[in-house]
């Protein structure tokens, strides 16, 4: 019964950290898109590309990590562990690129750009593996 109860301890602790990167992104992470897309604008501000990309990266991997602990701690499954760090690099790599895409294109269409950037920088990724894993166990 303890183990269960401080895996379950351990995931809301893990949960917090994530609630925390969020609760201070403007103190932590270069992000001048953060501010933009709070407001009506339809220009791009100016930003460092390498600045935002390493802070983009930082971010992503403060949340993977954060992540691939609470898979753990809920599936205690190498498999599972081992798949979605291979997803999460997937996804890093096809985002990112997508993003650069976006950002550098002569018309830069802001929607993907928000959409893509938020898949980044928030852990939806979480919200999509936990319930398909979840499943996954269920039905073996």
């Amino acid at each position: 019964m303890k183990p269960r109860i401080l895996d379950i301890a351990g995931i809301a602790v893990l949960a917090v950290m994530l609630v925390m990167v969020r609760f201070y992104e403007q103190d932590l992470f270069y992000d001048p898109l953060l501010p933009f897309f709070k407001t009506e604008n339809k220009v791009l501000p100016e930003y460092d590309s390498l600045k935002l990309f390493f802070n983009l990266a930082f971010r992503y991997m403060l949340n993977t990590l954060l992540s691939l602990g609470i898979l753990w701690l809920a599936f205690k499954d190498k498999n599972i562990l081992m798949l979605s760090a291979i997803l999460y690099l997937v996804f890093f790599v096809v985002l990112m690129t997508v993003l650069s895409i976006a950002l550098n294109a002569e018309s830069p269409n802001l929607l993907l750009i928000f959409y893509v950037r938020r898949f980044l920088i928030q852990a939806l990724f979480l919200i999509l593996f936990l319930p398909a894993f979840y499943y996954q166990k269920r039905m073996k």
